[in-house]
């Protein structure tokens, strides 16, 4: 199984890409793609810009869906929505393919230091990106990152670590009945 992972996040300090980098160790045994949003910088997006071509970078961004079999994300929460560069990567993205997503499976999920997890972007991303071609298999927002994540350990409080196991584990039953 070919995994694609990333945060929607450019930050180098990203709470986001620390959740999946945890989550990619329960995947050890397949092929991971764990991609920066960095290398998919684009201009702001207009139709002005558009009149003129896309970016490769967002040709680059759908190319890596379609050569995966499953994503993985966690969305950052800015200002209650998803962070400027994510929606910059998508909105050039869903211009060339509406399905951005491809229709492939999705493990969707969320932090941020507050209690709440990010759960506004969660919100938003579940309602919208299955109209982008998401397939979302499952779900999980860990709130309070600080208190309930270790760089070292992961997440460390036992009732959201057990939460996020069996999403994990129902996540890639799911995958596998859909081979």
């Amino acid at each position: 199984m070919k995994i694609l992972a990333f945060a929607g996040s450019t930050s180098s300090t990203s709470i986001n890409r620390e959740l999946v980098k945890f989550v990619l160790k329960d995947f050890q045994n397949e092929e991971i793609n764990l991609i920066d949003l960095n290398d998919f910088s684009m201009p702001v997006f207009s139709v002005d810009l558009e009149k003129k071509g896309f970016p490769d970078e967002a040709h680059n961004f759908l190319k890596v869906i379609e050569d995966c079999d499953v994503i993985i994300c966690s969305l950052a929460e800015h200002n209650r929505s998803y962070s400027a560069a994510f929606k910059n990567v998508f909105d050039w993205a869903s211009r060339i393919n509406v399905k951005v997503f491809q229709n492939k499976p999705m493990l969707l999920m969320s932090t941020s230091p507050g209690g709440y997890g990010g759960g506004n972007v969660m919100n938003t991303a579940k309602t919208f990106f299955p109209q982008f071609g998401a397939d979302i298999k499952e779900t999980f927002s860990l709130s309070k990152f600080y208190e309930n994540f270790d760089l070292e350990s992961g997440v460390i409080n036992p009732e959201m670590l057990a939460e996020l196991k069996m999403k994990i584990e129902n996540f890639k039953n799911q995958v596998k009945t859909n081979d």
